[in-house]
């Protein structure tokens, strides 16, 4: 007959060395993938799912299993002394899908998650709850995606490991990845596929329109001629922005982690800006205002790169603040309040930025007025490239504006 284990006297398991041995092993075989190719997280998941599995088993196992397990105090010794050193969530349910255990890292992601409720009272998905019919019908380890949207959006890779100790009873455990900042980078990636596709594919399609009218019904019309040729340049200048901007951005991102080594005085870039942009303040019938300090300030940084902040800053103020009939170039030293950081600021006195567009400016291809934006041929690229750029640079950007007095916008870089 089999007894129930005196009070806090530790469960004997049935075979340490099958826990110990498949884990290492686990690891093991992990840790060679590893070598050979980048792991997929729900191979790890899964893999920390059957060591899971492999604990529940040794731990019920013992002469001093109970009849059934019902609260947390049932669920001892090796399932509960691994779960709590993941750093996953992990969750363990009867086969009522009643919450039996939940490690910290569960309670700490879910503070309402209760032993003795239903799972659907913490987590309640259409997915999840197949996957763990299908574990307890076919005994074996299941996979699935889990989306929680609120109160913020995450996703999760759940490893579903069923455990039948007896016939007639059966527990399950559920362990969650976190995978919402894959899943984001993925939806930014598409996201910016298919807008750089439209982006391209508008003029594209313009051109070989004005293309076919030319070779056909204006093929002797001068005056047509002369307007559509005008029109294409135009289109196929908006393609060439986007391409070197779609260049910039790329090549960027995979300088991202290089720390800049060059000497770059800001006093002498800073004139050099103005210099490249009087042929457009001209044109536009605007005043440059540049205020440099008497005495250099110069930083450690990629200075082709910080050349393309301001002058894409400096273009923007010229292209959406001309009627203010003022830009203004500013350089002061140690301008935060410990001092450590140098500012630039461009700031343009025209129509302003209706707040609500202000925090997603710097987003590709996002447009707060986007007529007005292709009408200046922007490309929606600038201010993201200007993001990454200052970000490789350990610096602060921080863009102010309000609509009818302008927009000032600020970078702060390390001394």
């Amino acid at each position: 007959m089999k007894t129930r284990p005196e009070p806090g006297r530790p469960i004997v398991m049935a075979s340490p060395l099958l826990v110990g041995g498949a884990a290492v092993l686990i690891v093991l075989a992990l840790a060679v993938l590893g070598r050979l190719a980048p792991l997929d997280s729900g191979v790890v998941i899964l893999a920390i799912g059957a060591i899971t599995a492999i604990a529940m088993r040794a731990s019920f196992n013992s002469d001093a299993q109970t009849e059934q397990v019902a609260s947390v105090g049932s669920i001892d010794g090796a399932v509960e002394r691994f779960s709590d050193i993941l750093t996953e969530p992990c969750l363990i349910i009867n086969e009522r899908a009643v919450l039996i255990y939940r490690n910290p890292a569960a309670l700490k992601r879910f503070p309402r998650a209760r032993t003795g409720d239903p799972l659907a009272f913490t987590l309640r998905d259409p997915d999840l709850v197949e996957a763990i019919d299908r574990a307890i019908a076919t005994g074996a380890a299941q996979g699935t995606e889990l989306h929680i949207p609120v109160p913020n959006e995450t996703w999760y890779r759940a490893s579903v490991v069923p455990y039948r100790p007896e016939e007639d009873r059966s527990f399950v455990a559920i362990t969650l990845y976190d995978f919402t900042e894959q899943k984001r980078t993925d939806r930014m990636r598409g996201d910016f596929i298919a807008n750089a596709s439209h982006e391209l594919r508008t003029p594209l399609t313009s051109l070989m329109g004005f293309i076919d009218t030319l070779q056909g019904p204006a093929a002797k019309d001068e005056a047509a001629r002369g307007r559509f040729l005008g029109i294409m340049r135009s289109q196929s200048e908006r393609m060439s922005s986007l391409i070197d901007d779609l260049l910039s951005l790329s090549r960027i991102e995979l300088r991202q982690h290089v720390k800049p080594t060059t000497e770059v005085n800001l006093n002498l870039l800073l004139r050099e800006v103005a210099e490249t942009l009087e042929p457009k303040i001209e044109a536009a019938e605007l005043v440059l205002d540049l205020k440099l300090p008497d005495e250099p300030v110069t930083i450690i940084g990629d200075r082709q790169e910080l050349f393309e902040v301001v002058e894409n800053l400096a273009d923007n103020a010229i292209k959406y603040g001309g009627d203010g009939g003022r830009v203004e170039i500013a350089l002061v030293a140690g301008a935060s309040r410990s001092g450590a950081h140098h500012a630039i600021t461009v700031t343009d006195f025209g129509a302003g930025i209706a707040e609500e567009h202000v925090p997603r400016l710097t987003e590709r291809f996002y447009r707060g007025d986007a007529e007005a934006n292709r009408k200046k041929k922007g490309t929606g690229l600038g201010l993201a490239i200007v993001k990454h750029i200052v970000a490789r640079h350990h610096g602060q950007l921080s863009i102010r504006s309000k609509l009818g007095e302008g927009t000032r916008v600020e970078i702060l870089l390390p001394r």
